[in-house]
């Protein structure tokens, strides 16, 4: 059986900013060395970073653009040795086909509203196990039943949900054993991403980081991790890894951020330790910023255990939305 073309709107909105690119660079209207960052891509084209990540990934392994010592991508093979050139995507002709266009607007819709649905139901874990009712979420939202199914169907591929037994929508509950699960592969992957990505670091933007964390002007572990991510473990030249950390971790940040939320103090020690470990990263010490991120996590599992016990002693979160019931 032949399989039938996406429909706009229907296929992933990576896949759709990967064509827009792709048609792009190989028409010749982004020259080769045009450095690539998701930003200002994910700013043309009205979506988030994420799928744009995904995009540059998948242009990455077709080979027509490369990664470089540097922030973002180069446009071009990476055997051309080319020079980075580095302009606003505007000032090309950057041209976006209408049926393109017509799909970015199409899953813009669920797009607007995904990040609010994804932080809501990855938070009520922390509480038990919730099931997700479509009808009330699309209410919740304001939006058909469309686009909460494409909300949710986005959420199972994140694995944030999951189908149960009578195929409801099924959410947590976020266990202790599930958190050593999460962090026993943060140990296995994160210092191995780390160490692939050696070569692709920007020690430029790592030596500002660790500059203020010792002038206590970062004071937001959750901010160097997200820093972690972006700067180190994400220029790892490898698409697929990078993506099962995002996913991996996505449950952990949210459950720090809702038991911040809920008044927990801010871990001084965790800022501390990223500091060691953003001071070893830009001086290039490679083993030993591997084996220190390691141990790191190691001590991080143990304090988000603790944590995560503390929530037996609070009440249920009144913020938890109505589309949201207990099991």
């Amino acid at each position: 059986m032949t399989a039938q073309p996406n429909t706009a709107g229907q296929e992933p909105l990576y896949e759709t900013i990967s064509r827009v690119l792709r048609h792009n660079i190989v028409s010749g209207r982004l020259p080769d060395g045009l450095v690539l960052i998701e930003g200002p891509i994910a700013k043309m084209m009205q979506t988030s970073r994420a799928p744009v990540q995904a995009s540059l990934r998948r242009l990455n392994a077709e080979g027509l653009i490369h990664r470089f010592r540097g922030r973002g991508y180069l446009v071009g093979q990476a055997s051309r040795n080319l020079t980075p050139i580095r302009k606003a995507l505007d000032e090309f002709d950057f041209d976006i086909p209408p049926a393109s266009r017509s799909a970015l607007a199409v899953r813009g819709t669920w797009l607007r509203v995904y990040d609010k649905v994804e932080a809501e139901i990855a938070a009520c874990q922390i509480f038990g196990e919730f099931r997700v009712i479509e009808t009330e979420l699309a209410n919740h939202l304001g939006v058909s039943r469309t686009v909460a199914r494409d909300v949710l169907s986005r959420l199972n591929e994140r694995g944030l949900i999951r189908k149960g037994a009578t195929s409801h929508w099924l959410a947590g509950p976020l266990t202790a054993r599930t958190l050593r699960e999460k962090f026993e592969l943060r140990s296995i992957m994160e210092p191995a991403a780390l160490r692939l990505a050696t070569d692709f670091i920007e020690h430029a933007q790592i030596a500002r980081i660790s500059d203020q964390i010792e002038s206590g002007k970062a004071k937001d572990a959750a901010e160097l991790e997200d820093a972690l991510m972006r700067y180190c473990l994400g220029r790892a030249p490898n698409s697929a890894l990078v993506e099962i950390i995002n996913n991996n971790r996505l449950l952990l940040s949210a459950m720090d951020k809702a038991l911040s939320d809920l008044g927990l103090p801010v871990d001084t020690v965790a800022l501390d330790q990223y500091g060691t470990l953003f001071h070893l990263i830009g001086s290039r010490q490679i083993n030993a910023s591997t084996e220190y991120l390691r141990e790191h996590l190691r001590i991080l599992s143990y304090k988000s255990l603790a944590r995560l016990k503390i929530v037996a002693l609070i009440p249920e979160s009144e913020s938890i939305p109505k589309y949201l019931t207990r099991v």
